[in-house]
C-alpha cells in the first residue's frame, strides 16, 4: 500500500511540472520574444572625393613581314617604353603586361601582307600630378596607343565605409518618420542588408598637344556611394 501512494506522488509532481511553464513562454525560451511588427526602409549615402591616383594603358603596334620579325621589333619598343615608365618614377611594382599578340595582317584587298605584333602595359600611377608627365614620357617612348586614365582613391575603403555609416542614418530618419506617422516609435534594428559595393575606379578622358607642355589630367572630383536596406522594430 505504501509503494501505490508513493507512486501517486510521483505521478501528481510530474503533471505539475509539465504545466510549471504554462502562460509563460518567454521563461520557457530565456528571452522576450521578437517584435512582430516592423518597417523597412533604404538609406543611401555618397561621400565626394578628388581623386589621388590614376591608371592608364599604353601599347605598341608592330608590322614585319614575319612573325618573329614583328615579334621582336615589338618587344624593343615596349622594352623602351617601360624603361621610359621606370624613368618617369613609377615602380616596378606598378607596371602589368596587359597584352602580348601577334598574328597576320592583310591589306585592302584581303590579302596577307605580314604580321602585327601588339602589346600593352597598365601603369599605375600613385601621384595623380605626376600623370600627365607620365603620358608624356611613355608616348616620346614609342608608345602609339593610349587609353585612360581611371580614376581612384588610395583610402576608397574608408570612404566606403563612411558612406555606409551616413546610409544607416537616413535609413534610420525614414524609418522614424513612417513610424511616427503610423503613432509608433522605432524600436531595436532586427535586419541589415548591404545592397552596394565600392564603386569601381571612374574612366575619364583627356586630350592635349604634347607640344604645349606636360599633357594636362585632371582629377576632377568622385563620389563613392552606399544602399542599405535597414528593418526596425515598431514598439
Amino acid at each position: 500500500m505504501r509503494i501505490v501512494q508513493i507512486g501517486a506522488i510521483a505521478a501528481l509532481l510530474a503533471v505539475a511540472v509539465a504545466y510549471a511553464g504554462v502562460g509563460r513562454p518567454g521563461s520557457a525560451h530565456g528571452s522576450a520574444p521578437l517584435p512582430t511588427h516592423g518597417v523597412t526602409v533604404t538609406g543611401t549615402a555618397s561621400v565626394s572625393s578628388v581623386p589621388d591616383r590614376a591608371s592608364f594603358s599604353f601599347g605598341v603596334g608592330t608590322n614585319g613581314t614575319t612573325a618573329s620579325q614583328a615579334s621582336s621589333e615589338n618587344a624593343r619598343k615596349a622594352r623602351e617604353v617601360i624603361a621610359a615608365l621606370l624613368g618617369a618614377g613609377l615602380a616596378k611594382a606598378d607596371l602589368q603586361t596587359q597584352d602580348v599578340s601577334v598574328g597576320p595582317s592583310w591589306n585592302g584587298d584581303g590579302r596577307p601582307d605580314g604580321f602585327t605584333a601588339h602589346s600593352s602595359v597598365v601603369a599605375k600611377v600613385r601621384n595623380v600630378a605626376r600623370a600627365g608627365a607620365i603620358v608624356d614620357a611613355a608616348v616620346a617612348a614609342g608608345a602609339n596607343e593610349s587609353s585612360g586614365p581611371s580614376f581612384d582613391r588610395s583610402d576608397r575603403d574608408e570612404l566606403y565605409r563612411s558612406a555606409l555609416r551616413r546610409a544607416f542614418a537616413d535609413a534610420r530618419a525614414k524609418a522614424q518618420t513612417l513610424a511616427s506617422e503610423a503613432g509608433a516609435s522605432v524600436g531595436p534594428v532586427l535586419r541589415i542588408e548591404e545592397s552596394s559595393v565600392p564603386e569601381a575606379p571612374v574612366p575619364y578622358e583627356a586630350r592635349a598637344a604634347l607640344d604645349s607642355g606636360p599633357t594636362p589630367v585632371e582629377p576632377g572630383t568622385q563620389e563613392v556611394r552606399a544602399t542599405i536596406s535597414v528593418t526596425f522594430s515598431l514598439v
